[in-house]
């Protein structure tokens, strides 16, 4: 064969085709995320905040075009694209909010006690779950958006333990429903409670999901509440890192026991390969999202960087939100509504059971 012939007869694997493949699913993506960020700037125009995120109304506009309209084979590649590539990007980039400095802030007392919270609260939240029926994914999802950062550790966690995008959507929606009416609520229950402006603060930074919302919460009690509700969030937000890099070295075995997302294996079908590379166990966007808090810590990331990567990071994760509601069967969901709605609801008075006790036996004044 000729040098001509061959390189006729040669596959072309041009880098236009991959971008043609999943270009049109992007797009869709992209344009369902846009019209979510849209609604969120509406509701904040209208009503002075926005109660819906735009990563909950991107869920939402996806499931509703799904609902109406089933994507042909022209869409889903790119679709499942922006499911998991994007948001494994997303991930990396939220690394780069967290800084050792603020570790150090809180001292040793304060983080020991908050990551205590959370290796608590994921377990307890999780058998709950179990208990109420939710299947094992679904049940870790809940757990981890509850007791770390809501939707970030819900989109964190799922490519981990290869959630499927209805578990994903469902956990996301019921959390962020659930999260409105804890921002609403915490500032009544303040002086119900008996709580100084400074315990106020921990408890909204250990149970309020995102940032945004702890600032909605403490804004009304005192200007301390928020600053000291915004640095336990930030530290809480810390332990997405461990709890993720933890599920993915657990979560091969799980697989292996039936435990997550694969059928069990008979002893005797096992193969007998050797331990996986860490490369393997270790999920490269994990890696990532510590290397991104190194860097950051080590100012090696110029501050006047940091604005741009958080909001790549922020419309990255809406663009996968969307891609994930786009793949959402509606009646699959509202199948699953009364048992995730009463697994948050659960879970979430437990974080908060155990946050009072926390505030209570450090006698944070």
């Amino acid at each position: 064969m000729s040098a001509t012939t061959a390189k006729a007869a040669a596959p072309r694997l041009a880098p236009s085709h991959g971008l043609a493949r999943v270009g049109p699913g992007v797009a869709l993506c992209a344009a369902v995320a846009m019209a979510a960020i849209g609604l969120e700037h509406a509701e904040a125009a209208a009503f002075g905040r926005a109660w819906l995120e735009a990563l909950v109304l991107a869920i939402l506009l996806g499931t509703a075009v799904r609902t109406a309209w089933t994507p042909g084979a022209t869409w889903k590649p790119g679709i499942a694209f922006s499911a998991k590539m994007l948001l494994e990007i997303a991930v990396v980039l939220l690394g780069a909010s967290v800084s050792a400095a603020t570790v150090i802030a809180m001292g040793p007392g304060m983080l020991l006690a908050i990551a205590l919270v959370v290796a608590v609260s994921i377990p307890l939240s999780y058998g709950l779950c179990r208990a109420l029926g939710l299947p094992r994914r679904m049940a870790v999802l809940v757990a981890c958006g509850n007791s770390i950062c809501g939707n970030s550790a819900i989109a964190a966690v799922a490519p981990v333990i290869g959630a499927d995008s209805k578990d994903v959507a469902a956990s996301i929606a019921f959390t962020a429903v659930l999260g409105v009416a804890v921002v609403l609520l915490l500032p009544v229950l303040a002086p119900l409670l008996g709580l100084s402006n400074t315990q106020f603060g921990v408890l909204a930074g250990l149970t309020v999901y995102a940032v945004p919302q702890v600032l909605a919460a403490t804004a009304p009690v005192a200007a301390i509440s928020v600053q000291v509700g915004t640095l336990v969030k930030l530290v809480r937000v810390l332990m997405l890192g461990p709890v993720v890099l933890v599920l993915s070295l657990l979560a091969p075995r799980l697989r292996e026991a039936g435990e997550v997302g694969a059928p069990a294996v008979a002893a005797g079908d096992r193969p007998r390969a050797a331990r996986p590379p860490l490369h393997r166990l270790v999920p490269w966007f994990i890696l990532g999202f510590l290397g991104m808090i190194a860097l950051r810590s080590l100012g090696l990331i110029p501050a006047v960087t940091l604005a741009p990567l958080a909001t790549a990071a922020t419309a990255l994760t809406v663009v996968s939100m969307a891609a994930l509601g786009l793949g959402v069967d509606v009646r699959t969901v509202a199948r699953a509504g009364g048992r995730v709605t009463g697994s948050v609801v659960l879970s979430l008075l437990a974080l908060g059971a155990i946050s009072l006790l926390l505030i209570r036996l450090l006698d944070v004044h």
